[in-house]
């Protein structure tokens, strides 16, 4: 299976939108955050103060496989060749945004022992985005990036599992214990037009980088 560049998986769903919807839907959340946050927030952290992360927004997320172990595929010519494992997983991660009406998924790239992806999240809130005053306890919300890595990374170890029974591996088995991906993730509110534009760009050429990339336990300047 070849990872699309530019194509969000909406080509490989018959109930979402299409890929000039998803991008004004983009433009429009992206509208919002700035005239919500502009001058508010000059902050280098990027997380948003008080921002509800199961609220619309548009996310450049990030998870890493355990130990950064590169098992889902090689960097040949500048170009990501996906291993079995690396198959598998882009294959889990294209259904959950099949399956998941509020998710959209964007541009991404399946990296030899990473993935980056800009996901959009959109649930019907009258317009405004959601915050949480401090004082609220954390819970993990049903439609939420929370939610969606909580499933799509258990998916990945039953999968993966089965993989490894099918073709008798002998090697270990994921359980949660043993966890196929880091049990964090990177998450980051992609906050205006010029952002998205910048982090599409470095996912598009992240294969051509993996040489400099920070997640490459071979290089020298990590």
């Amino acid at each position: 299976m070849k990872i699309l560049k530019g194509k969000p998986c909406l080509k490989w769903t018959h109930i979402k939108i299409s890929s000039k919807q998803l991008l004004r839907l983009i433009q429009s959340i992206l509208g919002l955050i700035v005239e919500k946050y502009q001058n508010k927030y000059r902050i280098k952290s990027h997380r948003m103060p008080n921002w509800d992360y199961s609220g619309n927004g548009v996310y450049f997320l990030t998870i890493v496989t355990q130990n950064r172990v590169c098992n889902l595929g090689n960097i040949e010519n500048n170009k990501i060749v996906l291993s079995e494992f690396g198959k598998i997983v882009e294959n889990e991660l294209l259904k959950s945004f099949k399956i998941r009406d509020e998710l959209f998924l964007d541009e991404y790239i399946i990296m030899p022992n990473h993935i980056h992806a800009i996901v959009v999240l959109f649930v019907e809130t009258h317009g405004r985005a959601s915050l949480r005053t401090p004082e609220q306890k954390f819970f993990r919300k049903p439609k939420s990036i929370s939610s969606f890595f909580a499933g799509f990374k258990s998916a990945i170890n039953s999968k993966i599992d089965a993989h490894i029974d099918f073709q008798e591996l002998d090697i270990p088995k994921y359980n949660k214990n043993n966890h196929f991906f880091q049990s964090n993730y990177y998450d980051h509110i992609v906050r205006n037009n010029n952002e998205y534009n910048r982090i599409k760009n470095y996912i598009i050429e992240n294969p051509q980088n993996w040489g400099d990339d920070k997640f490459n336990s071979g290089n020298a300047n990590e």
